[in-house]
């Protein structure tokens, strides 16, 4: 290799972002990646099987089933884009993306997240036409009705990604190339940035107050009249697993948006840089691991399926 060619490559790859990882350089840091390794199986294992029998069982085409089918694709999605990087980067040693992979990845990881946000809520509004409205269900929740939910979500999440993405490239990075995170998150980007961003985060503000605050003032409408339909129940045992099965959805939901809400609309002060990383592992590792769990398997539908 001449020496011109070899000063190319070594100028490209300075241009290269360096993803810190994880868990970084601790002394169980290999351990650790296992047990991400096992979480990542168990959420593809998880998420793929729940599609599958939604598809292959007529029982189980619902409007309730075809969004948690939808989620569970997106969950997949959203763990394929962020953890395999990082598990190849840490048997490889090699832990260098380049900006354009880096905005391929935030794009996605920010369309999926915004779309899982939308259909969340589009799931409460279809548990409380199911239960408070039932002699309306099939007319509001008819198959064109979720079709067009659910392309709404889709389209919601693109337009967040779309927005952002293209922003948070264009923007100098003089700084450190390491990127403070396992994958290409926008507000760890930012930090290697030496350009003015305050206008940026103004507009990111705007932009999470609708895709998180909305879908969060939708559940929460959707679920307050269920409670209160479950208090008036005379079975204490209707009124129990009702109740859980409820309970199960909004801590879970309640988790999903807290780490969002921290991750994107609290001031820096709050943030320190092992808590943004553990919060992101939530959402992006723990979050899809446990949704067919929360919403599917403790279902005597999908048992049965099973």
């Amino acid at each position: 290799m001449n020496p011109g060619d070899q000063a190319s490559r070594n100028q490209t790859a300075n241009t290269d972002f360096v993803l810190v990882g994880l868990f970084g350089e601790t002394k169980r840091a290999t351990f650790l990646y296992v047990v991400t390794f096992i979480f990542f199986f168990l959420a593809l294992a998880g998420n793929t099987l729940l599609i599958v029998l939604i598809l292959v069982q007529p029982r189980l085409h619902t409007p309730m089933y075809f969004f948690i089918s939808q989620l569970s694709l997106m969950d997949l999605m959203y763990i394929s884009v962020t953890v395999p990087k990082m598990l190849v980067g840490h048997i490889t040693g090699d832990r260098q993306i380049s900006p354009s992979c880096c905005g391929v990845q935030m794009f996605f990881y920010l369309t999926l997240a915004g779309a899982e946000c939308f259909i969340l809520a589009a799931m409460a509004s279809d548990r409380y036409t199911a239960i408070c409205r039932p002699l309306h269900y099939p007319l509001l929740m008819s198959q064109s009705v979720c079709e067009c939910l659910l392309s709404g979500c889709w389209l919601l999440g693109m337009s967040d990604g779309f927005l952002l993405t293209p922003i948070i490239m264009s923007f100098p990075f003089c700084q450190s190339r390491k990127i403070p995170s396992f994958f290409c998150e926008a507000p760890a980007l930012l930090k290697l940035s030496c350009a003015d961003i305050s206008l940026y985060r103004t507009f990111m503000y705007l932009c999470c107050v609708l895709m998180l605050l909305f879908p969060v003032v939708v559940i929460s409408s959707s679920y307050a009249p269920i409670l209160r339909l479950f208090r008036r129940m005379n079975s204490a045992e209707s009124r129990r697993k009702a109740f859980a099965t409820c309970s199960f959805h909004m801590i879970l939901g309640l988790f999903f948006f807290g780490a969002a809400v921290y991750t994107y609309m609290l001031p820096t002060s709050y943030h320190t840089a092992e808590k943004d990383i553990m919060v992101s592992a939530f959402y992006t590792i723990i979050t899809p691991m446990l949704n067919p769990l929360i919403y599917s398997f403790r279902n005597k539908d999908i048992t049965g399926a099973l």
